[in-house]
């Protein structure tokens, strides 16, 4: 994404069964840039059946509105990563749903291979949210979660976090808003660059954009405020590792908060907290897998 401004979600929590599906799996790729046959039907029809949705890939395929790219499986099985062509993406650029939003078509299954293992980690992730809030009865669908959300920190830099989530919890009466940076780390960096970011979002949220050419306003306020009611929480899902070192990595999290004055006062004002991937798909964002990088038990991400 490359604008913040972008990041605002829809207010359907779901696609409408009533909208062509064709349609639906088009701005689906085009929000989440990459995704497999059964991660689309799980996103856009979890009732549905894996044979209509290759009918419509394939349909879409033959169109030249979508393509794939085969991922290697060590039981030879043959699975297909979907994303938008060059037309695909025009198609979608001025889908309500999307908001403005801009596609970002890809080019050549080289390119696609190059981005699928992080982008489809990053939809497994929005989908252990999803199924949890149909359990739930709760409210997040497939446009309230946007890959990819820049914003400025100051001094030429930028943060990029890998999904921006909005989640409605609804409580017989009441609703409840809630919002999360998710960064979804696959241990392919080292852990001390991963405990980094922690610095980036204590940034972010002292960040004071100020206009060019004027003095400093002092009720300004931070930038994040254009985009945001509070600041959201930040949510580390990590993966491909052991249980051992998956921990030692939030370990390396916590201690980041403990010893860095910046990253300190942000946890002080926002919820921070880390969980494994397969803990979230197995038993569900909602159940006492995330651990609060200021220490305690696991808990509910929503009660981190």
């Amino acid at each position: 994404m490359s604008s913040a401004a972008r990041s605002t979600p829809a207010t359907k929590p779901a696609p409408s069964p009533a909208e062509p599906l064709a349609h639906q799996v088009l701005a689906g790729l085009a929000q989440h840039r990459i995704a497999t046959t059964s991660q689309l039907r799980r996103m856009l029809r979890p009732d549905g059946t894996r044979q209509l949705m290759s009918r419509v890939l394939n349909r879409l395929r033959s169109d030249g509105f979508v393509d794939c790219t085969v991922l290697p499986d060590a039981n030879r099985t043959r699975t297909n990563a979907w994303y938008l062509t060059q037309e695909g993406a025009r198609l979608t650029r001025d889908l309500p749903v999307l908001r403005g939003r801009p596609p970002y078509p890809i080019t050549s299954t080289t390119a696609a291979s190059l981005k699928t293992p992080h982008t489809l980690a990053v939809v497994r992730a929005h989908l252990a949210f999803a199924a949890d809030a149909r359990r739930l009865g709760h409210e997040h669908g497939p446009w309230d979660w946007t890959p990819e959300v820049s914003h400025s920190i100051g001094e030429g830099e930028r943060i990029v976090a890998d999904a921006v989530m909005y989640y409605t919890v609804v409580e017989s009466e009441h609703r409840r808003k809630l919002r999360a940076f998710v960064e979804v780390d696959r241990s392919t960096m080292s852990s001390e660059r991963l405990a980094v970011k922690l610095i980036e979002y204590a940034r972010l949220f002292q960040y004071e954009a100020q206009p060019v050419g004027r003095r400093r306003q002092a009720t300004a306020g931070p930038a994040w405020l254009r985009w945001y009611p509070v600041f959201p929480r930040v949510l580390f899902v990590l993966t491909g590792a052991s249980r051992a070192r998956l921990e030692n990595r939030m370990s390396d999290l916590q201690a980041m908060v403990a010893q860095h004055p910046l990253v300190a006062g942000l946890a002080r004002e926002v919820r921070l907290g880390a969980a494994v991937l397969e803990d979230l798909e197995q038993l569900g964002p909602s159940q006492d897998v995330w651990m609060p990088l200021v220490g305690g038990n696991p808990r509910p991400w929503t009660d981190l």
